[in-house]
C-alpha cells in the first residue's frame, strides 16, 4: 500500500507473537513506530539504506535491544565491522550487547573472492562459504530477528548482479521459513538507479544526512515501501544522539483534533481586549509584527502573565534573546515570572536554531503541549528560526502545519516576528501574515519631538476589532495602552506622525508625574 496521512494507529498484537496480518513488533526506536502505523510487520525481510554515517548500524542495534528486551532471540551478522567495534558502538550509547548473538564474519576466507560459489539447487540453498556460515549460525541461534550488515560486502563477493540477486533472494527464502523479521543494511555503493534490493525486500527504509554551511547536517528518514500496511511518507527529521537515534514523524495536523471553549481571554490590559475586540481567543494564533525594541517580547510576556494568572500552563521559546535576559527584563517592568516558573506552570526553553530541525521543532512543541498540557505557546522570534534554515523549500508548509496543529488543540499562539528597519520603510524575511488569525502591528511614531510606540491591529479572524491606533509605553508598571488617538499622518507610508489632541502617556516615573 501507499502512503496515507490518516491517524496512525498503535501497534496491535503482542510483541513476538507470529503470523496475522495485524500483528506488529516494535523497532525500537522512538517515532519509527507511529510512521510505520504501528512497526514493522514480523517475518519479514526489510531494507535499510544509507550512505556511510547515516546511522543505519545504531537503528540497527535499536531493533536488535527491542527484541531483546521481548525475550527474543536476536543475531547480528557482521561482515563490515568487528564484533569488538560493534560493542564499542553501543557503549557509547550506553547499551550492553550481553543478550545479543554477534556473529562475526571479517575473516580472510570469508572475504576472499576465489572462494566463493553461488547457485540455486533445486532442492535446497547452496550459497558459498560465507552464507553458508550465516544459514548455520541462524539453524543454532534460532534467531526471531537478524541484523545483516552489510550487502556491500555481499555484491562484491557475488561479483556479478545476476549471482546477487540470485543470492538475496535465496537468503529472502530461507529466513521466511524460520519466523526471522530481518533487517539488511546497505550502504548504497552499488551502481546510481541500482532498484534490484528494492523489488525484493518487503520493505525499505532510507536514511540520509544532508551538511549545512553552518550548524549540524540534517538527518532525514524516509519510508520508500511498505508492504501490506499504511504509512506515514514523506521526510521525517531525526537525530543520533548518545542514547540512539529519535525520529520526529512530518506533523500532519489533520491527525490532532481536539474540543476546546473558544472564548476570548483577557491578555491582563483593559485597553489591548479594546484593540483587540475582546482578548485573545484560544485556538488562534496571532502576529507580533514590528522593528526591533518596539515592544513586542513585552507585549507577548504580558499576554501570557494574563494566561498563567488564570492557571493556565504556558511554555515560551526564546529564539534570539537569553533566559536571565528574558527574566531579569521582565521583573524590571512589573511582570515577575519567578513564581510560575517554580509552579512548574511556566517553561522557558533556550532555542539553538543552527542545531534544530523543523520537524524536532513541531515534536519539542507538541510534547509541550500533550505532555506538559501548554494552553499559551509562544515563538520569539522567528527571525532567528528562519535565518539558520534558508534553504528549507518547505519551511512555511511546514510553519502552517504546526500553527494548523496549535489551533486544533485549542493552544493560544503568539508568534514574534521581527522586522527590518527601524523608520521610515520596513520589511519582512518571510510572510506569515496569511497564516496569522490575527496581527498585532508595532511602529515607532515622532510626536512633539519624542519616539514613542503606535499598536494596532490589522487583522483578526475571530473578533471585530478596533480599527484604531493606539499609543503602548513601557514602564516600571507594566505594559499601558492609552486611549485611541486620533489625526495619524503617514502611517501607511512607514512614517507615523501624530498631530491630534488626544493627551499622550506620560512616564510616572518623570518628575511632575508622581503621585
Amino acid at each position: 500500500m501507499g502512503a496515507s496521512s490518516e491517524p496512525m494507529s498503535e501497534a496491535r498484537g503482542v510483541t513476538g507473537a507470529r503470523p496475522g496480518s495485524d500483528t506488529r513488533i516494535s523497532t525500537g526506536v522512538p517515532g519509527l513506530n507511529e510512521i510505520l502505523g504501528g512497526g514493522l510487520t514480523p517475518d519479514r525481510l526489510y531494507l535499510l539504506e544509507g550512505t556511510p554515517g547515516t546511522g543505519k548500524t545504531t537503528l540497527a542495534l535499536q531493533f536488535l535491544l527491542e527484541g531483546a528486551a521481548q525475550d527474543e532471540r536476536s543475531l547480528y551478522v557482521t561482515l563490515s565491522e568487528t564484533a569488538d567495534e560493534l560493542r564499542a558502538a553501543a557503549a557509547s550509547h550506553g547499551w550492553s550487547l550481553d543478550g545479543i548473538d554477534v556473529y562475526e564474519l571479517v575473516n580472510e576466507m570469508g572475504l576472499d573472492p576465489d572462494s566463493e560459489q553461488s547457485i540455486l539447487h533445486p532442492s535446497e540453498i547452496e550459497l558459498g562459504e560465507t552464507v553458508r556460515e550465516v544459514i548455520a549460525r541462524v539453524e543454532t541461534v534460532k534467531p526471531e530477528r537478524v541484523v545483516f550488515d552489510s550487502l556491500s560486502e555481499l555484491r562484491l563477493l557475488a561479483q556479478n548482479p545476476l549471482r546477487y540477486r540470485r543470492q538475496i533472494l535465496a537468503l529472502k527464502q530461507f529466513f521466511s521459513k524460520r519466523s526471522c523479521t530481518v533487517l539488511m543494511l546497505d550502504d548504497r555503493t552499488s551502481e546510481a538507479g541500482d532498484l534490484q534490493l528494492h523489488s525484493i525486500a518487503h520493505g525499505v527504509i532510507s536514511l540520509d544526512q544532508t551538511p549545512r554551511d553552518f550548524g549540524s547536517e540534517r538527518r532525514r528518514l524516509r519510508i520508500v515501501k511498505m508492504r501490506g500496511i499504511k504509512f506515514r511518507g514523506g521526510y521525517h527529521d531525526f537525530v543520533m544522539e548518545t542514547g540512539g537515534v529519535e525520529v520526529f514523524p512530518r506533523l500532519v495536523a489533520a491527525d490532532h483534533h481536539a474540543t476546546f471553549d473558544a472564548t476570548a481571554r483577557p491578555t491582563g490590559s483593559a485597553e489591548l481586549d479594546l484593540l483587540l475586540g475582546g482578548g485573545l481567543v484560544p485556538g488562534t494564533n496571532t502576529l507580533l509584527l514590528g522593528p526591533s525594541g518596539v515592544g513586542k517580547t513585552t507585549t507577548a510576556v504580558r499576554c501570557m502573565l494574563a494566561a498563567l494568572e488564570r492557571g493556565e500552563t504556558a511554555t515560551y521559546y526564546l529564539f534570539d534573546e537569553g533566559l536571565n535576559t528574558l527574566i531579569t527584563r521582565a521583573a524590571l517592568l512589573g511582570m515577575d515570572l519567578g513564581p510560575h516558573l517554580e509552579a512548574g506552570r511556566l517553561t522557558l526553553t533556550q532555542i539553538d536554531p543552527a542545531e534544530l530541525s523543523p520537524g524536532e521543532f513541531a515534536s519539542i512543541v507538541r510534547q509541550a503541549v500533550e505532555e506538559r498540557g501548554s494552553t499559551f505557546v509562544a515563538v520569539d522570534s522567528l527571525n532567528a528560526y528562519l535565518h539558520a534554515m534558508p534553504g528549507e523549500e518547505y519551511l512555511v508548509l511546514q510553519m502552517h502545519e504546526l500553527l494548523s496543529y496549535l489551533n486544533q488543540k485549542g493552544v493560544m499562539t503568539l508568534l514574534v516576528l521581527g522586522q527590518h528597519g527601524v523608520i521610515g520603510e520596513v520589511r519582512t524575511d518571510i510572510d506569515l501574515s496569511y497564516l496569522s488569525d490575527c496581527i498585532l502591528l508595532f511602529r515607532f511614531f515622532e510626536a512633539r519631538a519624542e519616539i514613542r510606540t503606535a499598536l494596532s491591529v490589522v487583522k483578526s479572524r475571530v473578533n471585530a476589532h478596533e480599527r484604531t491606533i493606539r499609543e503602548l509605553r513601557l514602564s516600571t508598571e507594566g505594559l499601558r495602552v492609552g486611549e485611541a488617538l486620533t489625526d495619524f499622518e503617514g502611517v501607511l507610508t512607514g512614517l507615523p506622525a501624530y498631530r491630534g489632541q488626544v493627551a499622550m502617556l506620560q512616564d510616572p516615573e518623570a518628575p511632575g508625574n508622581r503621585a
